[in-house]
């Protein structure tokens, strides 16, 4: 599930998208955590579908994806 730019610049871009999206998230902190991360995860529901429909990446990409994800999210809520 990763669309590597030719000229290697994948991990300068995904800074470049973390550094914009934290900055996005600091202007809704007047909503509670749960209102936010539903809001995320519906967005993010309708992304991974948008890429599966335009065949960006597979259902197994989704679901391996999906599976990373809840295993850094309980992982880290364990600590």
């Amino acid at each position: 599930m990763t669309d590597e730019p030719a000229d290697g610049t994948a991990e300068s871009l995904m800074e470049e998208c973390l550094d914009d999206i934290d900055e996005f998230m600091g202007t809704l902190q007047r909503f509670p955590d749960t209102v936010i991360a539903t809001s995320m995860r519906i967005h993010l529901a309708a992304l991974l579908r948008a890429m599966i429909d335009s065949d960006g990446c597979s259902r197994e990409d989704v679901r391996g994806f999906v599976a990373a994800l809840e295993q850094e999210a309980l992982s880290s809520a364990e600590s």
